[in-house]
């Protein structure tokens, strides 16, 4: 083992360091032009414009699939409008996903305008009080920015919306504005008719990249992030090729340019290859594997966790028992067998189970389930579930 630890510090000595701006291939990293979304940034500019001169902006929804631009662009416009310096316009950006709850989101929110909260022990609604004080008090004009805002609605409901919809007669001088950005097309079929109403004022959707416009992108990208021949034109359209055949996705492009350089690197090599490019998309695809597992509900991942019991797959009626004798050992509510049936569609599509029709002659049909994925990457992420970890 030091034999090969020594090997791979030597190889990483010998070889250049192929990194100009290593940085400008990250989420967090705002280009100073985004090409082809002129459109965008102009409506969102004009939406949000008139709180410049002390009026409440429309509330706006932002969709389109992952990687089209919608939080590029929305924090591309809000640097814009927070560098004339105005004292009173407060902008504040929660991701929910990674908040992960209802309570951490609205701390988050509470620290970005002023006030502080204990990380646990507060109801949502002592927060939530505490914040519309705070802007009331000040006369803050504030925008809140919920990225991914279908998750926070899909997990904890939409109270918490509903609260920020109706608060500004109780926020004078100061007003609140919500900016939601959303990957689910279908995120306000659930919503409560009341948020609906006052929550949609403006919309928008951005559709996805075409693989000619994803060149583009990763050209001006990689001109900023590496040194001179290190990203050749080939491995740029190799990398757009790869992400816009699937969703028009810059980010996974980006992505996946940005993991190809670090394998180049590690590899002591003086440019991005064909081979490194191959090596970063399947590690991004065995990570985003493991992240649609930790995403998903508890119930979904108690039916997964069921499904890992049998090796060689296993019918419907095998796999509802074992989904009930895993739910009564750690104290999980029991779904219907029809609504069981519903998540293994849902996992299907997500290809992290094969559930195929099988013919069984005279006796029918039966569908048979089967994992596709391995059973030590879903034990690893399972044990992190306090839920479900006496069971992984």
């Amino acid at each position: 083992m030091e034999d090969e630890i020594d090997r791979i510090f030597y190889r990483a000595k010998q070889g250049k360091i192929l990194f100009a701006n290593h940085g400008a291939l990250s989420p967090e990293y705002i280009p100073e032009k985004l090409p082809f979304r002129d459109q965008q940034t102009t409506v969102i500019a004009e939406v949000l414009a008139p709180v410049l001169h002390g009026s409440r902006p429309s509330n706006l929804l932002l969709y389109g699939k992952t990687g089209t631009g919608k939080t590029a662009v929305t924090r591309y416009v809000l640097s814009k409008l927070l560098s004339g310096g105005e004292s009173k316009v407060v902008v504040a950006y929660v991701n929910t996903r990674l908040a992960n709850t209802e309570y951490r989101t609205l701390a988050e929110f509470a620290q970005a305008v002023g006030v502080r909260v204990p990380f646990t022990g507060l109801s949502t609604g002592e927060v939530t009080s505490r914040i519309f004080k705070e802007i009331q008090l000040r006369g803050n004009l504030v925008i809140l920015v919920l990225d991914e805002i279908d998750y926070l609605v899909k997990t904890f409901g939409d109270e918490v919306l509903y609260e920020f919809t109706r608060s500004n007669e109780r926020l004078l001088p100061g007003l609140l504005s919500l900016v939601g950005i959303s990957n689910d097309l279908k995120f306000k079929e659930g919503l409560d008719p009341r948020v609906l109403s006052s929550l949609s004022e403006e919309e928008m959707v951005f559709p996805p990249y075409t693989v000619e416009e994803l060149k583009e992108i990763l050209g001006e990208r990689a001109q900023t992030a590496f040194k001179p021949g290190v990203a050749s034109q080939a491995a740029i359209n190799l990398c757009a090729a790869m992400a816009g055949s699937e969703h028009g996705d810059a980010r996974r492009a980006i992505d996946l340019l940005r993991i190809a350089g670090e394998v180049a690197e590690r590899e002591g090599l003086k440019e991005i290859d064909d081979m490194c490019i191959k090596k970063a998309s399947d590690k991004m695809e065995h990570d985003r594997v493991e992240e649609a597992i930790r995403s998903l509900p508890v119930q979904t991942k108690a039916v997964l966790l069921a499904t890992s019991k049998f090796k060689e797959g296993t019918n419907t009626g095998e796999l509802y028992l074992a989904y009930t004798t895993l739910c009564r050992r750690t104290g999980i509510e029991v779904l219907t067998q029809r609504r069981v049936s519903g998540i293994l569609a849902e996992l299907d599509l997500l290809g992290l189970i094969e559930a195929s029709v099988v013919s069984k002659g005279r006796r029918g049909r039966t569908k048979r389930i089967q994992l596709l994925i391995g059973e030590q990457i879903l034990g690893k992420i399972m044990s992190e579930d306090t839920a479900l970890a006496a069971a992984a």
